[in-house]
């Protein structure tokens, strides 16, 4: 698995959703997945061109919107075209797909599960990359901060390149017109936004942060929480911008999947009862002491 992982909250219907997207993409696989029996899957790791996507069935708890989405660069008109006429089909359009001065050919959608999606001709890496949108007073010109912030929290990760609105362009001078950044490998996109849009950033789209070690996780969690975060529970966290985490060591999945039901249910009790992930505690609930 890779460091971090875009984490997507559905509800009830991950199976239909996974097979939509290992079919509309060329270079999607999936990875693994979690069957609970009668043809109904918990959950689903997809690979699209290299990057995995985990797919969770949680319920009607938490619900798409545009905050948070998935950049794809295509080499090919007629790939995006291809892309758009799948995406579109029962989805919402929030940009068509047409000629642009920043683009060839660009379009953005939520497709029809909610998710959304942005679709770009461009040369070069055809990656899939999460494009985190700062919009409204909680959020809104923070995106420069936000880039600072977690490419210092992170190992190996790096600025790639920040352009910002000057006069004229649409946006408010001196904040991010486009930030592009990585974090352990993993690329991002970012922008600030002056539309007076309603959303802002929710927990069904969460990053999924694996850790090795409780030094590992508890770097993670109090870095985040040390600088305006706020903790939630079972290794959740939402950082001071609004964005959900989830801090997880490996230990747990391990334990979890354990084919002794009795010994992988006591971790789960554990887990359950938690804010911060404690891996030795998770190790003696499954130790049964």
């Amino acid at each position: 698995m890779q460091k971090i992982t875009p984490f997507l909250w559905f509800n009830n219907n991950v199976a239909e959703a996974t097979d939509f997207y290992i079919a509309a993409f060329k270079n999607a696989a999936i990875v693994e997945k979690r069957d609970i029996g009668g043809g109904q899957i918990q959950s689903a790791t997809i690979s699209i061109g290299g990057s995995e996507i985990i797919l969770f069935d949680g319920g009607p708890m938490f619900t798409f919107n545009p905050s948070i989405s998935f950049f794809v660069n295509r080499n090919l008109p007629e790939e995006i075209d291809q892309l758009w006429s799948v995406f579109s089909e029962g989805g919402k359009v929030l940009m068509p797909l047409n000629k642009y001065p920043f683009s060839e050919k660009y379009g953005w959608l939520q497709d029809k599960f909610g998710v959304s999606w942005q679709f770009n001709l461009a040369a070069g890496d055809e990656n899939v990359a999460p494009f985190l949108l700062f919009v409204n007073d909680q959020q809104h010109g923070k995106a420069e901060e936000a880039i600072d912030f977690y490419t210092s929290l992170f190992q190996h990760s790096s600025v790639v390149g920040k352009t910002y609105y000057a006069v004229g362009q649409g946006g408010e001078e001196g904040t991010i017109k486009h930030g592009i950044f990585k974090l352990d490998g993993l690329a991002f996109k970012t922008t600030d936004s002056s539309m007076p849009y309603a959303f802002a950033f929710n927990p069904a789209f969460s990053l999924f942060v694996n850790c090795q070690t409780q030094e590992e996780v508890d770097h993670f969690w109090n870095g985040f929480l040390d600088n305006g975060g706020t903790k939630s529970s079972c290794g959740w966290l939402q950082d001071k911008f609004g964005v959900s985490w989830q801090i997880v060591p490996e230990a747990l999945g391990r334990l979890m999947n354990d084919r002794d039901r009795a010994k992988s249910k006591r971790v789960l009790d554990a887990m359950l009862k938690m804010d911060k992930i404690d891996i030795s505690a998770l190790q003696r609930a499954y130790d049964g002491k």
